[in-house]
């Protein structure tokens, strides 16, 4: 399995796992959307994307935004998409992506970076707690998670 950060140029990569992603907090699968979606991020270089790879098929992907700090005058990350296709799961793959993230968010002179998952995903609340996320003040529908990076 290998890791990659996409270019614009590799939008079609990810385009059927971020739908999957999209169906999985009960959204309609619209592969148009979900297209047109990852474009526009990768071409307005508004996100970064990882994707997991194994035997040239893409099988799992993480999505961070910047989050800017005025006073701290630092860019830090949202991990906001985090998926892996359903016969991938228990494999260390959401593991290796976040790690990735993680990286690429150090390297850059980030602090920390942070997510949020749904009360009830609990598979993802062990694997986040696991890597060293700190859970901060829920809301009733999610929790908000952040690793520090120092």
């Amino acid at each position: 399995m290998e890791i990659k950060r996409i270019q614009a140029s590799e939008w079609q990569l990810i385009v059927r796992l971020f739908d999957q992603y999209r169906v999985f907090y009960k959204q309609e699968s619209d592969l148009t959307l979900a297209e047109h979606f990852i474009r526009e991020r990768l071409n307005n270089n508004e996100s970064v994307i990882y994707v997991a790879m194994a035997n040239d098929r893409a099988i799992g992907f993480t999505q961070l935004y910047p989050k800017y700090s005025s006073v701290r005058v630092i860019k830090n990350w949202i991990l906001n998409d985090l998926f892996v296709d359903t016969e991938y799961r228990k494999q260390g793959i959401g593991a290796k992506l976040i790690e990735k993230a993680a990286e690429f968010a150090k390297t850059g002179g980030s602090a920390f970076i942070q997510l949020e998952t749904a009360v009830d995903n609990y598979t993802a609340q062990s694997l986040y707690e696991g890597m060293g996320f700190i859970k901060q003040a829920p809301d009733e529908e999610y929790y908000l998670y952040k690793l520090s990076l120092n």
